[in-house]
């Protein structure tokens, strides 16, 4: 990390700050050793998650107040993790997730920077099924859909980590794929529903995606 420019900042939320510890810009690159490359993650990829983007706060700030109390908690493809040191620093019960070999060792630094426990967190990539993260009963992410090929694979994780009854929550920037995604979840029983967020002070632009709830509730017979 010594040879990446970076840049601290805060981010508020009512009367909590979280702090981070960013790469400076989408132009940073350090694979030394070829890790990120042998994952297929090419130089142009390799920055995209090491900075903040306006989904993630929109995520953070949607579930700043929102009831996670007894919830286990997962965080898809974390990237700066934001809204997981959120909930950390509110003692929910997170895990973080991401494919990145990086995202790991920023997450350690930012919960350490705000003083926080550790968070739990796993390398994961959606298509293997062997990972040791259990289920759930919320599943988070934000700006996750880069390519068809992601619906399929993503839907397919949430269902192999999704409790019977389980609540998901992803915000979409509006990349034209959040309807595919609803296809796939309401298969795997989940009702879906497309918010508009409240525009926040702390995006500088209008956002013009969508929050994707999607809600499944175990029947009894």
């Amino acid at each position: 990390m010594t040879d990446l420019r970076l840049c601290y900042q805060t981010v508020e939320f009512g009367k909590l700050d979280i702090h981070l510890c960013t790469l400076r810009n989408r132009q940073e690159f350090h694979d030394p050793d070829g890790e990120a490359e042998k994952l297929g993650i090419s130089s142009s990829s390799w920055p995209i998650f090491g900075v903040i983007w306006p989904s993630s706060r929109v995520l953070a700030n949607y579930l700043d107040e929102y009831q996670t109390e007894s919830k286990r908690i997962l965080e898809v493809g974390c990237g700066m993790a934001l809204t997981s040191l959120l909930l950390n620093k509110q003692h929910a019960d997170i895990t973080a997730t991401d494919y990145h070999p990086e995202a790991e060792k920023f997450l350690e630094r930012n919960a350490r920077l705000n003083e926080d426990d550790k968070i739990a967190f796993e390398r994961v990539d959606w298509a293997d099924d062997d990972d040791n993260l259990g289920r759930f009963d919320l599943i988070i992410g934000s700006d996750l859909l880069y390519e068809d090929q992601h619906i399929e694979l993503l839907a397919a994780f949430i269902e192999r980590h999704a409790n019977e009854t389980c609540e998901v929550i992803i915000v979409d920037p509006g990349r034209g794929r959040k309807t595919k995604l609803s296809k796939k979840m309401i298969e795997f029983g989940f009702s879906s529903a497309h918010l508009k967020p409240e525009q926040s002070t702390s995006l500088k632009e209008e956002f013009k995606g969508h929050i994707l709830k999607f809600l499944r509730i175990k029947t009894t017979d």
